[in-house]
């Protein structure tokens, strides 16, 4: 099964439900100020309000673009009105297109519907790359000094996801909500299964040193 992530800075929009079309699912998230809190699974859109609550619309594509995350993600500019001279700034800061506000669940998808066949073999190939530690998001492998670490794919998406954002604590639950298991009644459990077997591959390889467990508060990617 293949995903689309398409995030949103309208908090209402992103708690539309998934969708399925074919062999894809289609999920909808929340984009924050600060970029997505979410892993990025598959193929990534963003519809960007051009008014937001702490920042422009503006100021928010450019953030997106400067995201490796997100550089490559489809951009829609929600505007408040067709004025053609917001369309331009949008145009200019990077959007790749816009739309006139409300959008709602079913406009977003034939918006995203309506281009997706030509990008879904697009995605762009990244390396995560951190001194000797490298994350192929493509191949869904990590390697630490040449060594592949060996990962069940959730312990795979808790390290991709904190290798994307290292230096920054998150806790239990924001870790089982970046993987999109918000709703299990067991996730300090869960998640705790996740880090045990996590560490487990990166003692393996020498490499436990990148995990760090912050009393109280959570765990963290000590970047190199």
């Amino acid at each position: 099964m293949q995903r689309v992530s398409i995030f949103t800075s309208n908090r209402d929009a992103a708690r539309f439900e998934p969708f399925i079309h074919d062999d894809t699912t289609f999920t909808f998230n929340y984009l924050t100020p600060e970029g997505p809190a979410r892993l990025v699974d598959g193929e990534a859109w963003a519809f960007v309000d051009w008014v937001m609550d702490t920042l422009s619309g503006l100021e928010m594509v450019r953030r997106l673009r400067a995201d490796p995350r997100m550089a490559h993600a489809h951009i829609t500019m929600v505007l408040e009105e067709d004025d053609v001279e917001d369309r331009r700034r949008a145009l200019k800061v990077g959007a790749d297109d816009y739309a006139i506000t409300p959008l709602d669940r079913q406009a977003m998808l034939d918006r995203v519907l309506a281009v997706h066949s030509d990008h879904r073999n697009a995605a762009a190939y990244r390396l995560i790359e951190l001194g000797d530690f490298v994350i192929n998001t493509n191949s869904e492998q990590a390697r630490w000094k040449g060594q592949r670490i060996a990962l069940r794919p959730n312990e795979f998406r808790v390290l991709r996801f904190l290798a994307e954002n290292p230096n920054r604590i998150f806790s239990r639950e924001e870790l089982i909500t970046a993987l999109g298991k918000a709703g299990d009644p067991d996730y300090l459990r869960t998640v705790d299964v996740w880090i045990k077997r996590l560490r487990m591959g990166l003692r393996t390889v020498g490499a436990a040193h990148l995990l760090r467990t912050v009393h109280g508060k959570g765990y963290v990617f000590d970047e190199l």
